[in-house]
């Protein structure tokens, strides 16, 4: 049985729309809907915030508002290393996907010997550095920080001192760069990406499970083909970004995408990866009920979350 962490980190400032800071929220409110007591029986760390920053003028246009990134970076992997110090499973509850490479960097801090396996399942391959970034938001890069891959060799722009000053200190967080290795990613649903990206993807060999193969192989054997390929790693952290999902039903997050994943393949899918006991960490981000109908978008991400829970406690 695992003892869980709720880590709520109600950030929107690496996003280019707003609203996803209230996605927590909306999942906490379809919680309560379902008469479900998920968020009455384990204990919560909220991070504190620095959506504040979205009043201000963007100083960074390569990486927008990257000084608050990075002390995001700071709160969120402190919050995630302690939780898993004190023997408990951290379950992410985040706005925007940008902090997913904290939670990375607290899954390292935490155990730095072990090795790192990451589930991305996301329509989105987050790997843009400064350099390559087509709109400057920061949660199209967290895997690239967390490989500490700046991918000059398909360099657009030249970001200014500063920011690349604080990009180094994001790759660098905790002293252990990179966090992660290429080998060590598997995308699930991935879709929508740029060359830039998939010249990583391509250079790394990171494993991609597209959504056609997924329905093609059935959800068991894509879990245990990503099991397979992740056997070197000692520990496994799973990301859902809800725009994995496809856009007829993820209308309640920033950037939605056709041909993603229905509601009942992401169930199982997480259902059958919370089963396994290399599974450190879940995180799901996104939710933006701003932009929903009836907090749709929200409900899905409840009943994933809780059906996965409730196989994480029976392993």
């Amino acid at each position: 049985m695992r003892n869980i962490k709720i880590i709520e980190v109600r950030s929107e400032i690496g996003a280019g729309t707003r609203g996803a800071s209230l996605g927590i929220d909306a999942i906490k409110i379809a919680a309560l809907d379902f008469m479900s007591n998920l968020f009455v029986n384990f204990p919560s760390d909220v991070v504190e915030n620095e959506n504040r920053l979205l009043y201000e003028p963007v100083a960074s246009p390569y990486a927008k508002r990257i000084t608050g990134i990075h002390t995001m970076y700071e709160r969120v992997s402190t919050a995630v290393c302690e939780t898993v110090k004190s023997g408990l499973f951290p379950l992410v509850l985040a706005g925007d996907h940008s902090t997913a490479g904290a939670t990375i960097a607290g899954l390292k801090m935490a155990k730095p010997k072990r090795r790192l396996g990451v589930v991305w399942i996301d329509a989105h391959a987050d790997l843009h550095s400064p350099f390559t970034t087509p709109s400057g938001n920061m949660h199209g890069m967290p895997l690239c920080i967390s490989l500490a891959d700046d991918n000059k060799e398909n360099q657009v722009h030249n970001p200014d001192p500063q920011t690349l000053d604080y990009w180094k200190k994001l790759k660098n967080l905790g002293k252990i760069e990179p966090k992660i290795l290429p080998e060590d990613i598997v995308f699930i649903a991935l879709r929508d990406f740029e060359k830039e990206e998939e010249a990583i993807i391509k250079k790394g060999n990171i494993k991609v499970i597209p959504v056609a193969e997924v329905r093609r192989k059935g959800i068991e054997n894509v879990v245990r083909q990503t099991f397979l390929h992740l056997s070197n790693c000692d520990d496994i952290y799973v990301s859902f970004d809800v725009d994995s999902l496809d856009s007829s039903i993820s209308r309640g997050t920033g950037t939605p995408v056709s041909n993603g994943l229905r509601e009942r393949e992401a169930e199982d899918l997480i259902a059958s990866f919370m089963q396994h006991h290399k599974i450190c960490c879940f995180e799901i981000a996104e939710v933006n009920p701003t932009l929903d109908k009836e907090n749709m978008m929200a409900e899905i991400a409840f009943n994933i979350l809780q059906r996965g829970v409730n196989l994480l406690l029976l392993n």
